[in-house]
């Protein structure tokens, strides 16, 4: 057909895994902010600014981590619309195929490449 929806498959997996990196990445730069905070005794405005400053990059780094899971979810449900439109297509060239070998198919009929979209609009006594 048209696409490799199996690399399109690993790609979708690819963008969660990266999701989850950088969700993981994000906790781990509040956590090591507050801890150097509070092994070294490192206290007051500076110390606190520091922190407050990882949390807001902590913050676009979670949102950076949605996005990409938004990403896979918006890849995987149009694999599935072409898993499905893919099997359509397969079902309606297959029936073509036995209406044309039964002599069914009208004087000139000229099939599209098989797995072609265009499966999909062909119009048969039958079908």
């Amino acid at each position: 057909m048209y696409g490799d929806t199996l690399v399109m498959r690993k790609r979708a997996a690819q963008l969660r895994e990266q999701g989850e990196d950088i969700r993981a990445m994000a906790e781990q730069l509040v956590t090591q902010s507050d801890e150097v905070a509070h092994e070294s005794g490192w206290t007051g405005r500076a110390a606190d600014a520091m922190r407050e400053r990882v949390r807001d990059r902590a913050a676009h780094l979670r949102e950076a981590a949605h996005a990409h899971d938004t990403a896979a979810a918006s890849l995987e449900k149009h694999l599935a619309e072409c898993d499905r439109l893919g099997e359509s297509i397969s079902d309606i060239e297959r029936k073509v195929s036995s209406l044309v070998a039964e002599g069914h198919a009208p004087a000139g009929f000229s099939p599209p490449p098989s797995g072609h979209k265009d499966w999909l609009s062909v119009e048969l006594p039958g079908l």
